[in-house]
């Protein structure tokens, strides 16, 4: 059986109760089986798979130029070949700091033929962020954008990194865009030594005349193939060990939930991160196995995006919801871009809730699916998709992945909870992680009889539909009441006037902690707090209204547009948002 073939076969029944009888089954799109083969392949292989049947295809495009998956193969080889030349070892970590470049792709293949374990982590991370992570994983090898070199320049004098592979924006580039891009650049551009003699490499000079054919590494399907570091809310995240058994697999689910995905015909818009779980698996392991051709940006901008689509005709596009939120504000007035749009059969929204708001309405101008799926950076990362057949429910991330058992679980006694009640959810399947590294304690407490307990409270209805109430760490508590945020969000998403909004639980001397709302109005829209508040009132319970509500011109994201709840709740420890570098407008109203 080929790698993007799938089959049917038995279904596993061992978890109690409602979820014994998995009522999702009934609801999977045509074509969707209930389990998967699962071959005993490698990273690697899957790639040499897609070399082999689709070789002459573009695989990567980025900014006009394009590498065919042969061209990615001589490259990869090349960096596998250089990196075992520099000393890594089957099992050595490779710390990535790259955004979406054609050297990501080169650099995690490369890395993983060599029998390299890769460490991709966001380049916004700060210096003493980055140490820590190095330390962390043990690694000697780092591969970073020029423009983050600084962010590193000090691990390698005070020797936490051996060497250090620099990789400029333009080195893909088409020769005339090449020529150009330095008057294109924000800011100056960084000086960077090449010294290999002190362990310092241009990645594109590294692998010239390096050998084409890829290093005999030996390696086990159960060999760990990426850190997958978490966003833990406190203290140094940790780094998920997800094995090619777990990764191809989760990539077989995600293939298998799309069935009419066609082989050496598609085009995935790639522009959520390649260091993020979901951008790793959605984009550049799915691209992989269909033999796809993946149009690259390094950034989300709404402009570069909508230019994108235009021109190269996406059919998936993999993203978050603030990405949908912005390119449905400017298809709202614009009939000539939503028409732009409509090359695209399939928008899968992962990373943060989805509005429902959201979902309506990009759906409405653009004529394209947009559904909510689910998954964490442990299971590889996806464990739940709406069907991608029209019949998406509001507010829920869906149905379990083939081969995917899912429980709710009493937090307090490790029951089942009951039909129609709500708990913890806990999944096992062939995506979850073989553990946290060095971290025992950690994995005892996540991992437990095979059951990754997630940290999220849902629920789950007759048809096996799930649903996120929200994160076991934001419920707010307040008079004794549990609030989850997700709910009053959708409410404030409801309203027309509203851009953005993300709700926590703020410290109050009487009520333990209230709601706060933050809300970025719509752009040339006002909004007061009288108006929410009564918005909200007509809406919800009263004791889930905002009792304090922020106006802002922005909200803080991470690199994938999620918002950085950490970061609101930090400035309020700090008392507000002054120092945040997020303009609040109309104060804070209690």
């Amino acid at each position: 059986m080929t790698t993007d073939q799938v089959a049917p076969g038995r279904v596993s029944t061992t978890a109690g109760g409602a979820f014994a009888a998995r009522p999702w089954l009934s609801q999977y799109a045509a074509g969707v089986p209930p389990t998967l083969d699962y071959p005993d392949l490698t990273l690697p292989g899957l790639f040499a798979e897609a070399v082999r049947r689709h070789g002459d295809r573009p695989a990567l495009t980025y900014f006009g130029s394009t590498l065919t998956y042969r061209d990615l193969d001589r490259l990869t080889a090349r960096f596998a070949n250089r990196l075992r030349a520099l000393g890594l070892r089957r099992g050595d970590r490779v710390l990535v700091i790259l955004p979406n470049l054609p050297q990501f792709p080169i650099a995690h293949f490369g890395t993983l033929r060599a029998g390299g374990v890769v460490a991709a982590i966001s380049p916004l991370l700060v210096e003493r962020e980055i140490e820590q992570l190095a330390r962390d994983a043990g690694v000697r090898i780092v591969v970073v954008l020029d423009s983050f070199y600084e962010k590193v320049a000090g691990l390698h004098a005070r020797g936490v990194v051996e060497r250090v592979i620099v990789a400029a924006p333009d080195e893909y580039l088409a020769w005339p865009k090449r020529l150009l891009y330095p008057l294109k650049r924000e800011g100056a551009r960084p000086d960077v030594p090449d010294r290999p003699a002190r362990g310092l490499y241009r990645f594109r000079r590294l692998l010239a005349g390096a050998d084409d054919r890829a290093p005999a590494v030996a390696l086990a399907p159960d060999a760990v193939a990426t850190f997958q570091y978490t966003g833990g809310t406190t203290g140094l995240p940790k780094a998920a060990m997800l094995t090619h058994r777990n990764l191809i697999a989760n990539t077989l689910q995600t293939r298998a939930w799309v069935p009419d995905l066609r082989p050496g015909a598609e085009v995935i818009l790639s522009v959520m991160p390649f260091f993020h779980a979901y951008g790793a698996t959605l984009c550049l392991h799915l691209a992989t196995l269909m033999g796809a051709q993946q149009v690259i940006l390094p950034r989300f901008a709404t402009a570069e995006v909508l230019a994108a689509i235009a021109k190269h005709r996406p059919t998936v596009f993999p993203g978050v919801p603030m990405m949908y939120v912005a390119i449905a504000a400017a298809a709202r007035d614009n009939p000539a871009v939503a028409r732009g749009l409509t090359s695209i059969r399939h928008c899968i929204s992962g990373a943060a809730p989805l509005p429902v708001e959201v979902r309506q309405e990009f759906e409405r101008l653009t004529e394209a699916h947009l559904v909510e799926g689910y998954g964490l950076s442990e299971a590889s990362p996806v464990t739940h998709c709406n069907p991608l057949d029209g019949r998406a429910r509001a507010g829920a991330i869906g149905l379990p992945f083939p081969d995917t058992e899912v429980r709710l679980v009493d937090p307090l006694t490790g029951a089942d909870a009951p039909a129609g009640g709500i708990g913890e959810l806990a999944v096992r399947g062939p995506q979850v992680m073989a553990g946290y590294w060095r971290r025992p304690e950690e994995t005892a407490e996540t991992l437990r009889d095979g059951w990754l307990y997630t940290g999220d409270i849902g629920g789950m209805d007759a048809d096996g539909f799930f649903a996120i109430v929200d994160r076991k760490k934001d419920v707010i508590i307040t008079g004794g009441e549990n609030i989850y945020p997700r709910e009053i969000e959708e409410v404030l998403y409801s309203h027309p006037r509203v851009h953005e909004a993300v709700v926590l639980g703020v410290a109050h001397e009487v009520a333990g902690q209230v709601v706060k709302a933050f809300i970025v109005p719509r752009p040339g829209e006002t909004l007061t707090r009288r108006e929410v508040l009564i918005y909200c009132g007509e809406r919800l319970a009263k004791y889930k209204v905002p009792r304090q509500i922020e106006f802002r011109d922005s909200l803080p994201k991470t690199l994938t547009g999620k918002v950085l709840r950490r970061a609101l709740q930090e400035e309020e420890r700090g008392g507000g948002a002054a120092g945040a570098g997020h303009a609040a407008r109309n104060g804070a109203a209690e």
